[in-house]
């Protein structure tokens, strides 16, 4: 068995619609894929996906994150805020020139923004 990378990131959203323009504003994309039980959108080539789940935010996890590669984690992390996320984790260097951060979108799902310039996907 070969692994070939990660695909798709899914964020459950207590309303699907709401969901969809906040990320589309968020994420300055459109989805490609847009059904009542699934909306997918196409982010550099890999998927976020968005599913209808009325758990509250409070129940959900931080045990497992997901970080979107940006150029300027702070500037994303920031923007990201303006956008209506909260603050989890502040922009941290973490060695090198390697810099992530976390924030929480609306619906309590776990954002995860990095800056790696040695990692390129493949």
């Amino acid at each position: 068995m070969k692994i070939l990378g990660l695909r798709t990131t899914i964020y459950h959203v207590p309303n699907l619609d709401e969901a969809k323009a906040w990320y589309s504003e968020a994420f300055e994309t459109k989805p490609y894929f847009d059904e009542p039980f699934y909306v997918g959108f196409n982010v550099a080539g890999y998927e976020l996906g968005l599913v209808p789940d009325e758990r509250p935010a409070q129940e959900k996890s931080d045990n497992v994150e997901s970080f979107w590669g940006v150029e300027n984690v702070e500037e994303a992390h920031n923007n990201l805020i303006k956008q209506g996320a909260t603050e989890h984790v502040a922009p941290t260097n973490v060695g090198g020139e390697i810099v992530v951060s976390n924030l929480k979108d609306p619906w309590g799902n776990v954002i995860g923004l990095i800056y790696n310039p040695d990692f390129k996907a493949e």
